[in-house]
């Protein structure tokens, strides 16, 4: 851990990445406390994010709506949520069956469309990275806009939890993104005209969004939070979302023991990359039960795979660059998965022609076609490189995998009938919908796939270091520092300080003005 003990990259990790342990401004820290005070805000520590059972949801949380601006609603910034906001003992989840998936592992969704006021997991990525950077006095919001770069969803959860923590933000994102996400924005925003700053592109376009938040950081007043080289949202994800799969796998894994006396061993855990925050799960999933890492990506844009470029339309996971903030060197497989896939079957489970094919002709369940529409294209992307990873790793009945739907269908209506035009000519059949099962799910192949070797793992590692060290100006020695596994290691000391920073802020907030 040479680079974070070394005093000549102390700025750097503070104000550049975010990994600040002590308070670097106290005046911009009291700020916070007294804005604080006013509104009533109290933060969750990391630790009960991650057990949400640890504090009261009642006393927490209260009568606030989940869907509201509403500071209570940062103790809902969990797993542990139903969809009417309420807490759950398990993160809730579907076990999909071989006649959906075509192979005989447990293939284990957690829903992220549970998530209070955005319905997408991407809200604790968000706190993750603005919590630590109120604690320690870095961001004032009584001065400070914060800035939130995105491909889809952070942006919204940016501008969520930055609503309801009493500051201003600000949404960058493609224009070419779902129309649901920037309706969404209009809503949210004090100033949508001002706050929503519409890129060049859709998904392989995030060049443009730094370009515009490098514009944006010449102003003072301006606090860029990059999900993409932001630690705190990897450490969040270790953290949080690591112990929550956990405990679904866990769950299933007991059920299935009592059910059927067969015991279950966590095979792999698929992740779009996105900005490699959700990945980090799996880091913590390889420590805690030796799952291997499956990175996902679009086909139409095969950065990884084959260091491509292109344009795709599974919102929400990025593309043509590998962010800082992903292990790499800790990846067992890479798979890219077609746009064409997520669009079409986004169409099977979210229409009638659709469900009652899966129903009739499938034999599916009609409690897994319900649980269907909670898949956004992203979570399709998740779940086809789950089996794909399956029929890799030649996975019998014993090896479960486990991935997230990181939000569900309603945000996609509008592509859904881009789709329907342009694909069906607005006349979907029964005979589409087995053409889409049966191209996406019925055969699905190994195609498009690596199994990682050391090599591969360099190769992508390398392909990191135009956009960070020669674009980002990211010191050359932090970006070496990434390839081993002590610097990861050594990075997740932060959460106990942060947490331990977080129950002085609140102590602080409770005691009266003038003390």
């Amino acid at each position: 851990m040479t680079v974070i003990d070394s005093p000549e990259h102390r700025d750097a990790l503070e104000n550049q990445f975010g990994l600040a342990d002590r308070v670097v401004d106290e005046a911009a820290l009291a700020n916070s406390v007294d804005r604080f005070r006013e509104r009533g805000i109290t933060l969750p520590t990391f630790a009960q994010l991650a057990d949400p059972s640890s504090f009261d949801h009642a006393e927490r949380v209260g009568d606030a709506d989940h869907h509201g601006q509403d500071a209570r609603n940062l103790w809902r910034v969990h797993w542990y949520n139903d969809l009417a906001g309420g807490r759950v003992d398990v993160p809730q989840h579907v076990v999909l069956p071989t006649e959906l998936t075509g192979v005989e592992s447990p293939i284990i969704v957690v829903f992220g469309d549970r998530f209070p006021m955005i319905t997408a997991h991407k809200v604790l990525a968000a706190y993750s990275c603005l919590a630590p950077r109120v604690v320690t006095g870095q961001f004032d919001p009584t001065h400070h806009r914060a800035i939130w770069p995105s491909t889809g969803n952070y942006a919204r959860g940016g501008i969520a939890i930055s609503r309801i923590m009493a500051s201003r933000g600000v949404a960058i994102l493609p224009e070419g993104m779902s129309q649901e996400r920037f309706d969404w924005l209009q809503r949210w925003c004090e100033n949508p005209d001002e706050d929503v700053i519409r890129t060049f592109g859709t998904e392989s376009n995030v060049k443009e969004i730094y370009d515009a938040c490098n514009e944006l950081a010449e102003d003072p007043g301006n606090f860029v939070l990059n999900q993409f080289s932001e630690f705190g949202n990897h450490l969040g994800h270790y953290t949080v979302t690591g112990r929550a799969l956990g405990h679904a796998f866990e769950t299933v894994r007991a059920e299935l023991h009592a059910s059927e006396g067969r015991d279950l061993h966590l095979a792999a855990f698929a992740s779009a990359t996105g900005s490699a925050g959700t990945i980090a799960a799996g880091d913590r999933l390889k420590d805690d039960y030796g799952a291997r890492i499956v990175a996902v990506e679009a086909l139409e844009c095969p950065t990884m795979l084959e260091n491509g470029y292109g344009e795709h339309n599974i919102q929400g996971i990025g593309d043509k660059h590998i962010p800082l903030i992903h292990n790499v060197m800790n990846t067992d497989v890479v798979c890219a998965i077609s746009d064409v896939a997520t669009d079409e079957l986004d169409v099977l489970f979210n229409t009638d022609q659709g469900r009652e094919y899966l129903s009739r002709s499938k034999g599916l369940s009609d409690q897994l076609i319900d649980a269907l529409p909670h898949f956004g294209f992203s979570s399709i992307c998740n779940t086809l490189a789950a089996i794909k990873t399956a029929k890799l790793l030649d996975l019998g009945p014993e090896d479960a995998l486990i991935t997230v739907a990181t939000d569900g269908g309603e945000l996609y209506p509008s592509e859904r009938a881009k789709t329907l035009t342009r694909r069906y000519h607005d006349e979907y059949s029964h005979t589409d919908a087995a053409e889409a099962f049966g191209q996406h799910l019925g055969h699905v192949t190994t195609e498009h796939m690596i199994d990682m070797t050391e090599a591969d793992r360099r190769r992508v590692f390398q392909l990191g270091y135009y956009t960070w060290v020669e674009q980002q100006g990211t010191p050359f020695e932090l970006f070496e520092e990434r390839r081993s596994q002590d610097f990861w290691r050594g990075l997740r000391r932060y959460v106990g300080v942060w947490d331990e920073m977080i129950d002085e802020f609140n102590q602080r907030v409770a005691e009266p003005a003038g003390r």
